[in-house]
């Protein structure tokens, strides 16, 4: 389920998102940040409930630029990476 939420807490890598009542990501499902203003393009996993509607996430890369109450998206399925051919080196 696709759900939109608001960043509560950046320590370092770690990530708190705030969700609407009953719409909270499945642990190990991607949470995006994206933010044009800011020039954010991040991607999180959602690692663990910690009540009150509220889901720990573990950045894939830079926190940089991040602050409470800018949007986070739920984006219902886990991390992917492309593979095949062109991924080789």
């Amino acid at each position: 389920m696709i759900s939109k939420g608001k960043i509560v807490q950046v320590i370092g890598p770690v990530v708190d998102v705030e969700f609407p009542q009953g719409q909270l990501p499945d642990i190990y499902h991607a949470v995006t940040v994206k933010n044009e203003e800011k020039k954010i393009n991040l991607t999180m996993e959602a690692a663990q409930h910690l009540g009150n509607n509220v889901v720990r996430c573990i950045a894939m890369s830079s926190t940089d630029g991040l602050q409470r109450g800018i949007d986070a998206e739920n984006t219902g399925e886990p991390i992917k990476v492309p593979v095949g051919r062109e991924t080789l080196g």
